[in-house]
């Protein structure tokens, strides 16, 4: 029935007691082996107070007798080697706790789990999948990150399609459907709702059970190893949501794994998310530290992931129901380690914060006393503009200061600007739904917030849907309303959204300087009354900018007057009033020449057309030194050159 048991090291286990065993799913877990031409599977489990642990399956009947694990030090490593290839077995621990009850948990290390509403693991080996993704990594490694454009398109895979008959898609039809069409958006990288095993579909994944378990509701996990792989291929990375702060209760998962409190705080007040009706993992314990660290670690070096959106930072660094919003300081030692880790194994994985505090150097490095992200979401610009777009027009001459406040602390981070799914549900609406007005001021009004936020600094993320304008609020349980896109305006909405991302990834001055105050100056930020805002957006070089003007209200003006800094032609390559988006059609057709006409403290300035509820991008003019015609000529003769076979 067994084989002689074949223990882990006693630097592995002092790595794991410590905090520090970063690949610690190399030892826990169910794994087959292979000797003296012998195959066995070995279980090993992390439970310190329990009295006893077998392994139940379908491969002994679920009858442990025969199949006790043995405790191999006093820190509670229990481990057990059975004489056979277990793949594809379904198992779980029949665990007795300290207080005498018996009871059946999943494996916190399985790889594979069954497809809810069953709980059982599975023993399944990830070894095997041949990736395609080289050149993306060598990419990946030649990029500056800062400097680079990232326009982020989240996605629920559970609903972003769904079959007829109700089936959801698979991990390798999302790869032949959805790929196909985020990069034909325009979007640089996919977030992925959390994709750990959870029992419940309506907790979108943020409640788990199974950290290392790729979810099963999709397929196995290397078809999830083929979907990021085709992502990689088709030049788009992929960003995991993640939750390393609070797991499930259910009665399968971490929660009193081993009858005491195991994975999560022994306090009440401490372990307790009442909020969600979870518990808050125990930060400050060492081997909660390795099986969290390594799980970053796990995704990465088996699923390739790009990034994290680690989920509820503020639950992290400050102790849940704390009326004093007193700093945990377990959360914030846990959350450098956890970056510093993450950068040492793969300098190319971005870190992301969801974190709506005001803690400070969020995206400072750890060596100079910040976390360590890479990039915090604005929660406070995004609530700003969302409770200014929902002021009716007329009224947001009082709300002013909503728009111009992030201005002020757009720098003190790296930020991410986020329209999330969680601005599209539970009664919020849909982003063009929240837009005051009748049905066509309602998709101006749609348009002008999505272009500000392609010119406001910061990198740029989307929830599924909004870009075709996704009427109704987001519906977890049915697919979008894809139907939308056969009427006009939502047709046009989804051009625009493409042309928006076409300008951004092709113009620097909207995100080579994000980060730093010479990237943005404000033209006009005082036009209280006419709600007209105006600002520059730089690149590196001098001569390479931008000029924006949004007009937040329903007014038309003509021959309006903006300061520039410097004595340019100008062309509009942006108008949200394109007819083309769904606009009224006032644009600015010929070149906008430059006056020497000084102008909200600018040297120079210019006259333009501002349509009602739009935004209007200016670029000046380039001229070509040294360029001879119109270049058609060299196209015509290499066009006859190739006629004649020369």
């Amino acid at each position: 029935m067994t084989v002689e048991t074949v223990y882990p090291t006693e630097f592995q286990l002092h790595l794991f007691h410590e905090g520090n065993l970063f690949e610690s799913y190399r030892l826990f877990g169910s794994h087959i082996h292979h000797k003296n031409g012998e195959n066995y599977t070995s279980f090993c489990v992390w439970a310190p107070n329990a009295l006893s642990i077998q392994v139940v399956g379908d491969f002994n009947n679920w009858n442990g007798e025969g199949y006790s694990l043995e405790k191999i030090n006093n820190e509670g490593v229990w481990l057990l080697n059975v004489e056979r290839d277990l793949t594809g077995a379904m198992y779980k621990y029949k665990i007795t706790a300290p207080d005498g009850r018996v009871f059946l948990k999943a494996d916190p290390y399985a790889f594979l789990s069954e497809v809810r509403p069953n709980t059982a693991s599975i023993v399944y080996s990830l070894e095997g999948y041949k990736w395609n993704d080289t050149k993306w990594k060598q990419k990946k490694t030649k990029k500056n990150y800062l400097n680079e454009p990232l326009a982020i398109y989240e996605v629920h895979l559970g609903s972003w399609k769904i079959h007829e008959d109700g089936e959801l898609y698979t991990y390798r039809e999302l790869a032949d459907e959805l790929i196909p069409y985020v990069v034909e958006q325009g979007f640089t990288h996919l977030e992925v709702l959390p994709l750990v095993e959870h029992p419940l579909d309506i907790s979108w994944g943020y409640q788990g059970t199974g950290y290392y378990s790729a979810t099963s509701r999709f397929g196995e996990p290397k078809d999830l190893m083929y979907f990021i792989d085709q992502c990689h291929q088709h030049g788009l990375g992929v960003i995991l949501d993640w939750v390393p702060g609070h797991f499930c209760k259910d009665e399968h998962g971490l929660y009193q794994f081993d009858g005491t409190s195991q994975y999560d705080y022994k306090n009440p007040a401490d372990r307790e998310n009442y909020v969600w009706g979870t518990a808050n993992f125990d930060l400050g314990k060492n081997e909660v530290q390795s099986f969290l660290i390594s799980n970053a670690i796990f995704w990465m070096e088996y699923f390739h992931v790009d990034g994290f959106r680690v989920d509820a930072v503020s639950n992290i660094i400050y102790w849940p129901n704390s009326n004093e919003n007193s700093v945990n300081q377990f959360g914030i030692d846990f959350l450098q380690k956890l970056n510093q880790t993450v950068c040492q194994y793969d300098p190319t994985v971005l870190m992301f914060a969801e974190d709506s505090t005001d803690w400070p150097q969020v995206t400072a490095p750890v060596h100079y006393g910040g976390i360590g992200f890479h990039y915090k979401w604005n929660m406070g610009w995004m609530n700003d503009i969302l409770t200014y777009m929902e002021t009716d027009s007329v009224n947001r001459k009082q709300v002013h200061d909503k728009v111009s406040f992030s201005l002020h602390y757009a720098f003190s981070e790296n930020f991410v600007l986020p329209f999330s799914h969680d601005e599209v549900v539970h009664g919020k609406k849909s982003l063009v739904d929240k837009m005051p007005g009748d049905y066509w001021q309602k998709f101006a009004q749609f348009r002008l917030l999505l272009g500000y936020m392609i010119t406001h600094p910061g990198k740029k993320l989307l929830f599924m849907g909004n870009e075709f304008a996704h009427f109704a609020e987001w519906k977890d349980k049915e697919q979008l309303d894809w139907m939308l896109l056969d009427y006009e305006m939502h047709q046009k909405a989804n051009e625009y959204m493409k042309e928006l991302l076409k300008i951004y990834k092709r113009s620097k001055p909207l995100y080579q300087l994000d980060h730093v105050n010479d990237g943005f100056d404000w033209i006009d930020v005082n036009n209280r009354e006419q709600s007209i805002f105006s600002f520059i957006r730089r690149a590196e070089k001098e001569e390479d900018y931008l000029v924006v003007i949004c007009n937040f209200t329903y007014h038309t003006y003509e021959n309006y007057r903006i300061g520039v800094p410097l004595n340019n032609s100008f062309r509009e390559i942006l108008n949200s009033d394109t007819d083309r988006f769904g606009g009224a059609n006032y644009i600015n057709k010929k070149v906008i020449k430059a006056e020497k006409v000084e102008f909200h403290g600018k040297p120079y300035s210019v006259q333009l057309t501002i349509p009602a509820f739009s935004i209007i991008i200016l670029r000046p003019v380039q001229h070509r030194k040294g360029r001879k015609g119109n270049g058609k000529e060299t196209v015509r003769r290499n066009a006859i050159s190739r006629r004649k076979g020369e």
